[in-house]
Order: structure tokens, then C-alpha cells, then sequence
């Protein structure tokens, strides 16, 4: 039902983290906006995937989901972001928002894992 988990790691300096991941090889796939300063970039490393993002540009995702001090999400990416949000409710992890469109082309959703770290299901639409 998974593939291709992913790290976010919410960073207050995008620019410093994107220097330093591709300092250790890591290659950039993605940047939200284009051009600078961004304030989210993606990288990919032997099928690994990360991400950093500043949380004060995602203050609807860090005030609804994250507590100040949690710092890390896992990502994890899904063919039906829907049946696999149903299916994590039913085996007992707690929904922190239902499935919904982010950036016209994912739709997301956001639990909590038992521990209580939150997991993001994202779905290419």
C-alpha cells in the first residue's frame, strides 16, 4: 500500500539545510517556489528521500499538526491516499486531518503513528 517513505525535517533556514544535504551528496529534486529564498526543497540519495521546510511558511500544517517542539515528519507515499487513511483510522492510528488537495497536485493526509509522531500519506494526483 506504501512506497517511498520520506523524511521532513521543518528547518527555520531552508537555505542553510538544502547547502548542507547537498554537501553530503544529496541531490535536489524539488523547491517551492522556484526561485529564492524557498521554503521547501526536496532531495533524493539511493531511492532515499528528504525534505526540509521552514515552518513559519507552513503555520497551517505546524499550528494543526506538529507541537513547537517536533521537528520531523514521516512521509509516506500512496496510490490511494483515501483507502490508506481509512484503513490506518480503522487499525487504531488517530486521524489529524482527512485527506485533502495540497499544491493542486497531491492530495495529503496526516495521522499520528502509535507514539504519537506524525505520518503524512501523500498521493501524486
Amino acid at each position: 500500500m506504501f512506497h517511498d517513505p520520506q523524511v521532513i525535517l521543518f528547518s527555520e533556514n531552508v537555505e542553510r539545510s538544502a547547502t548542507f544535504y547537498s554537501g553530503l551528496g544529496f541531490v535536489e529534486t524539488f523547491q517551492f517556489p522556484r526561485q529564492a529564498p524557498r521554503f521547501m526543497s526536496t532531495w533524493s540519495s539511493t531511492g532515499t528521500r528528504s525534505e526540509s521546510s521552514r515552518s513559519s511558511r507552513h503555520a497551517p500544517i505546524t499550528a494543526s499538526i506538529l507541537s513547537p517542539t517536533e521537528r520531523a515528519a514521516m512521509i509516506l507515499w500512496a496510490d490511494d491516499v483515501d483507502t490508506a487513511y481509512e484503513s490506518m483510522t480503522a487499525a487504531g492510528c488517530p486521524g489529524i486531518a482527512e485527506p485533502h488537495i495540497w499544491l493542486d497536485r497531491l492530495r495529503i493526509a496526516w495521522l499520528a503513528d502509535p507514539d504519537g509522531h506524525p505520518i503524512q500519506i501523500v498521493q501524486s494526483l
